[in-house]
């Protein structure tokens, strides 16, 4: 039973998409709309290996794992106790054999750290430099945020390492250093080829932009139409409706181009 679950006192259990059940660390990042919208926008390719830089809980891999985007996942995570709840939630969800955690610093990842070459490889990094913002009491959280162990230039550089020729890179990044990752991306022999700007609603500027590389691909970018998440209207009891978009990719894990 799920409420038998062994928790520490700092852990809280959560049912979340996909009839996923996950662990998580109070005082860690939660599972949110980055990684879902991440999961989704990666296209599938079932009978590949893949793999997660920054696994943190585990949710992506299990979403690509559970849609069966990917045969198994490898999720690296540099935090020995991140790495163990990935584990633990891998057989919380029956899907240890094809999700594993390896507690390893990304900037150090090669190609003989996995038996398998990925095809696809996918990152939500931190997105804040080191030194700036504000610092999080949790040193979970800071090092989930902010660049303390890679910044975008070595989360691109871990991902040209282990890819192949036509092995596929996403991501979701914060669309006002959109600069930073296409540089990075270019210096390790990646190539953008589809992108989109994701909004709170069609009066915010965007909150974060998915893009997918190819590796030794030609110059070619695909600008697909922005995602609007919510309506303009805030329902009666305060609460803010999914646009039809937005529930479409939250009932299928697939943006609508996502076919194979």
């Amino acid at each position: 039973m799920k409420n038998e679950i062994p928790l520490s006192p700092d852990e809280r259990l959560d049912e979340v998409n996909e009839n996923l059940w996950l662990i998580q660390k109070k005082n860690g990042l939660t599972f949110g709309t980055d990684a879902y919208l991440l999961a989704a926008f990666a296209r599938p390719a079932p009978s590949s290996f893949a793999v997660e830089l920054g696994g943190g809980t585990g949710i992506v891999s299990f979403l690509l794992a559970r849609k069966e985007k990917v045969r198994s996942v490898a999720a690296v995570e540099i935090q020995k106790s991140f790495a163990e709840l990935i584990e633990r939630n891998a057989a919380l969800n029956d899907l240890s054999a094809r999700v594993y955690p390896l507690c390893k610093d990304i900037r150090k990842i090669g190609k003989r750290d996995f038996e398998l070459q990925p095809v696809l490889v996918v990152a939500n990094p931190p997105y804040l430099a080191k030194n700036s913002g504000k610092t999080n009491l949790s040193p979970e959280k800071e090092i989930a945020r902010h660049e303390c162990f890679g910044d975008i230039f070595d989360f691109c550089a871990c991902a040209g390492r282990i890819l192949g020729s036509g092995g596929r890179f996403v991501t979701v990044w914060r669309a006002e250093r959109l600069s930073d990752l296409y540089a990075a991306l270019r210096e390790n022999r990646m190539e953008p080829k589809r992108t989109i700007f994701i909004h709170a609603d069609q009066d915010a500027p965007p909150c974060g932009v998915l893009t997918e590389a190819v590796k030794d691909a030609s110059v070619g970018l695909r600008v697909l139409p922005p995602l609007f998440l919510y309506e303009r209207e805030i329902e009666k009891d305060g609460s803010r409706k999914l646009t039809p978009e937005a529930e479409r990719i939250y009932e299928t894990c697939a943006f609508p181009d996502c076919g194979a």
